[in-house]
């Protein structure tokens, strides 16, 4: 069974620099923790594919840099990852891409860390997908955010240990990434507004112009037919029935 992909922001991803492995088996998994406490075995990311070099000697062995509002991640996609490379070779930056693949992380002779993505699949995307990806993130982070204040959780537990993470300076990184949105999609749940309104400033939630989302009880059903769609309802049909990330 795969594990599930994480979403986390560029910046946050080049942060990290603990990994594990969970289990004493030979093909236990991976992970890497990040700083507000997401377990990352695999990650779901969409952004601009800016870069692309096949940096290979032998063999064709493709780099590729996705920008997202907070930074830039790194993707390798080589004979092991046929179908990630195939697509590496085709598009042509910049595009939106989704990418869902394995993290990892290296360790360099002088000590500095660098993170990095092995690519499962890169598919070219719309911009509105992009932007649903930056809210969900915003969202999910916020929540990992609320785990960190808590300590509520043991991964949470682990980051704060490990890092010692300044909350307010990923919340203002989940900030600067919502603003970069326009307007009527800065939409974000009730339970993360409240997270914020602990570490921004009234200013910064002004400017925002967050609207108050509630949560829906249970599992959000099919829509009926004929029922408009929403840029959310579009964002989980296009995850659910195409990447089953």
């Amino acid at each position: 069974m795969r594990e599930v992909a994480q979403r986390v922001f560029a910046k946050e991803f080049e942060d990290s620099n603990l990994s594990y492995k969970k289990g004493d088996e030979k093909y236990s998994p991976n992970y890497v923790l990040t700083p507000t406490g997401a377990e990352c075995n695999r990650l779901f990311i969409v952004g601009t594919l800016t870069e692309k070099e096949d940096i290979g000697v032998e063999v064709e062995y493709w780099r590729g840099r996705i920008v997202d509002p907070t930074g830039v991640f790194q993707i390798y996609a080589g004979q092991y990852q046929p179908d990630a490379m195939r697509s590496l070779t085709e598009i042509e930056p910049p595009t939106f891409v989704a990418v869902a693949g394995k993290v990892s992380v290296f360790t360099l002779e002088e000590g500095d860390v660098r993170t990095s993505i092995r690519p499962e699949f890169v598919v070219e995307v719309e911009e509105d997908v992009r932007d649903r990806w930056v809210l969900e993130t915003a969202n999910i982070t916020l929540e990992r955010l609320r785990a960190l204040n808590e300590k509520s959780t043991e991964s949470a537990k682990m980051a704060l240990e490990h890092y010692d993470t300044d909350v307010v300076y990923y919340a203002k990184i989940v900030r600067d990434a919502l603003l970069t949105l326009r307007h009527e999609k800065r939409e974000i749940t009730k339970e993360s507004k409240e997270v914020i309104e602990e570490w921004w400033d009234e200013e910064d939630i002004e400017e925002l112009e967050i609207e108050e989302k509630e949560e829906p009880e249970g599992k959000k059903g099919k829509r009926d037919k004929g029922e408009e769609e929403t840029g959310l309802d579009l964002w989980e049909d296009f995850t659910e029935d195409y990447f089953d990330v």
